[in-house]
C-alpha cells in the first residue's frame, strides 16, 4: 500500500522542522562584539556580550567565557573572574565526569540525526586550560598572588584529567567504528582541506592543550612565590611545547641568580604579556559522503568545520621599553592550537557523520522501496533539511597569539612602543616582580593594569676595602704548608664586580 503524499507530509514537515529550526551559530553571535572590541570600543562589547548571558543563557560556558575574555580587556577583572566562574563549574562537572564516569562523556554520539552542534559543548581542552590560566592572570592584576598559585595548580591537574581521558576515549572511538564497520581516517573525505590541519606548525605540537603561556606564567609566580623549585618544571615545561626560544630559555638559565643572593638589586624583573587579535573561527564546508544503500552508493553532502589560519595575524618581534629594545618570544599560537584540537577532532566527527550517513541512508532507501518516487523525493529532502551547519562553537575571543618578553628596569616611567606600531603606552615601573598585560588589534592596543609584587631591593653599597693589619703567621705543624690569609673585603669586592657584569648580560638577554 502506497502511502498518501498527504499522509507523508506531516512526517517529512517533522523532519524538515526538526533541521531548520535551528539556533544561530556561535560565530554569528559574538562577531558584532569581537568587531567593536578590535575598534575600540570594548564597553559596547561587553555590553553586547552581557545582553546574550541572560536567562537560558545565563550560565552557558561559551558565551560566559567570551565575556569573561571581553572584561578581562576592559580592565574589569573582578567582572571577569565572576563570569570564568560561571564556565569554571561547568568545567569542574567535565573534570569529575572524565575521572569517575569517562563513559558518559564517551556516549555523547547521540547527534546520529542533528549533528554535533545539537551535542552539549564541553569546551576544546586548550581552552579548559586556558581558563584556569586566565584566571589565575585576573588574579595578578587584583594583586592576589597566592590565589593565583592556587588556580596554577589547577590548571597543572587539569591537563592530567585532559590527557588521561583523551587517551581512554581515543581507544573507546577505535572500537567503537571497528564494531559499526566504519573507518575512522577520514580518507573518504573528498575535497577537505587537509592542509589546513597538517601545516608544519599543527604537525610540531606535543598536544592539543597544553600551551606554553600558561607554563612560563606557572614559572614567573612560583618565583615570584620564592619558591624556585616549583618555578624551574613550569620554566622547564614552556621550553619543551616551545623549544629554541632564547627568551624561554633565559627564564630557566637566570632562575638560580634571580633567586639567591646574586640578584641584581635596584630593579624590577618586569614580564611583558602581549596578546594579538582574536582566534579564528571555524567555517562549515560541505562535503559529499558516500552512503550505502540497498540501490548502492549514493552520495549525501555533510558539514564538517574548517579552520583557516588568519593571515592578517600581527606579530610581535620586539618592544621598546623606554630607550631599550626587548626581543619578544611567541609562546602560543591559538591559531595553531585550534587546527590542532580539530585534526584531533576529525576522526570523531567523521565517525558521527559516518552513522548519520547510514541511518539517513537506510531510511531514504526504505522509503524509495515502499512508497516510490514522489515519498523518496521528499524524504531526501527531509535528510538534507535535517543536516545542520557544522559545530562552529569555540572561544572566539581568545587572542590569536600570545607573546612574551622580560626584562630587569630601575623603577621610573617608561614609554611603551610595540613593534612597527604608531600606538603607545606609559607605564611606571615599580615592585620587585611586575606583570604587564597587553592586548594588540589592527586597529587599537589596551593596556591593561599593571601587576606589582613585593618590594625592590636596595642596591648593595660597597664599601672601601678596609686596612689590612699583618699578622704574624705561626709555624706551620710538620708535614703542613704555612697558609696565607687573604684581605675578605678585597675578595668580596671582586665578587660585587662580577656579579654585576653577570647581571648586565641577564638584563641584555631577558
Amino acid at each position: 500500500m502506497r502511502l498518501s503524499t498527504f499522509t507523508l507530509t506531516p512526517i517529512v514537515a517533522a523532519l524538515v522542522l526538526t533541521g531548520c529550526v535551528t539556533t544561530p551559530t556561535h560565530d554569528s553571535k559574538v562577531a558584532a562584539s569581537l568587531s567593536v572590541a578590535k575598534s575600540g570600543q570594548i564597553d559596547e562589547a561587553i555590553r553586547q556580550v552581557e545582553a546574550q548571558t541572560q536567562g537560558a543563557n545565563k550560565a552557558d560556558l561559551l558565551l560566559n567565557l567570551e565575556k569573561g575574555e571581553l572584561m578581562r580587556v576592559g580592565k574589569r577583572y573582578k567582572d571577569s573572574l565572576d563570569a570564568f566562574d560561571v564556565a569554571d563549574t561547568k568545567v569542574k562537572i567535565w573534570e569529575e565526569t572524565a575521572k569517575s564516569s569517562p563513559q558518559k562523556l564517551m556516549g555523547q554520539i547521540g547527534a546520529t540525526i542533528m549533528g554535533d552542534a545539537s551535542r552539549d559543548y564541553e569546551g576544546q581542552d586548550y581552552e579548559k586550560v586556558m581558563l584556569t590560566t586566565r584566571m589565575a592572570m585576573d588574579r595578578l592584576n587584583l594583586g592576589d598572588l597566592d590565589t593565583a598559585r592556587v588556580d596554577i595548580k589547577r590548571t597543572h591537574e587539569r591537563e592530567a584529567v585532559i590527557a588521561e581521558f583523551r587517551s581512554k576515549e581515543t581507544a573507546e572511538a577505535e572500537k567503537e567504528a571497528k564494531d559499526k564497520g566504519v573507518s575512522s581516517t577520514g580518507k573518504e573525505l573528498n575535497g577537505y582541506p587537509v592542509e589546513t590541519l597538517n601545516d608544519p606548525e599543527v604537525l610540531k605540537l606535543k598536544n592539543g592543550y597544553q600551551n606554553a603561556l600558561s607554563h612560563y606564567l606557572a614559572g614567573f609566580v612560583y618565583e615570584a612565590l620564592n619558591e624556585p623549585g616549583l618555578a624551574a618544571p613550569g620554566y622547564r615545561k614552556a621550553i619543551e611545547l616551545r623549544p629554541d626560544l632564547p627568551v624561554l630559555e633565559d627564564g630557566l638559565k637566570g632562575l638560580d641568580q634571580r633567586t639567591s643572593f646574586r640578584r641584581k638589586k635596584g630593579v624590577t624583573d618586569v614580564l611583558f604579556i602581549i596578546e594579538a587579535g582574536n582566534s579564528p573561527a571555524r567555517q562549515s564546508k560541505k562535503i559529499a559522503f558516500p552512503v550505502p544503500t540497498g540501490r548502492g552508493l549514493v552520495t549525501i553532502s555533510f558539514a564538517f568545520p574548517v579552520i583557516y589560519a588568519d593571515p592578517n595575524a600581527p606579530v610581535i618581534n620586539s618592544i621598546r621599553v623606554g630607550n631599550q629594545v626587548l626581543p619578544t618570544a611567541l609562546v602560543t599560537d591559538f591559531n595553531v592550537m585550534a587546527r590542532k584540537a580539530l585534526k584531533d577532532e576529525l576522526p570523531g566527527i567523521y565517525t558521527r557523520a559516518a552513522v548519520r550517513a547510514v541511518t539517513k541512508g537506510v531510511v531514504q532507501d526504505q522509503v524509495n522501496k515502499n512508497f516510490g518516487a514522489l515519498a523518496g523525493l521528499a524524504a531526501n529532502l527531509a535528510v538534507v533539511a535535517t543536516e545542520s551547519p557544522a559545530d562552529d562553537r569555540m572561544w572566539r575571543s581568545l587572542p590569536s597569539r600570545v607573546f612574551v618578553a622580560r626584562a630587569f628596569l630601575p623603577p621610573g616611567d617608561y614609554d611603551l612602543n610595540f613593534g612597527n606600531r604608531g600606538d603607545a603606552g606609559k607605564i611606571t615601573v615599580d615592585g620587585r616582580y611586575m606583570v604587564v598585560p597587553v592586548r594588540i588589534y589592527q586597529d587599537k592596543t589596551y593596556l591593561g593594569d599593571l601587576a606589582k609584587f613585593g618590594n625592590i631591593a636596595p642596591v648593595a653599597q660597597v664599601q672601601d676595602e678596609p686596612e689590612v693589619k699583618a699578622v704574624e703567621a705561626k709555624p706551620a705543624a710538620k708535614g703542613k704548608s704555612a697558609v696565607k690569609a687573604k684581605p675578605v673585603a678585597k675578595a668580596n669586592a671582586a665578587t660585587s664586580t662580577n656579579t654585576s657584569t653577570n647581571n648586565t648580560a641577564g638584563t641584555k638577554s631577558n
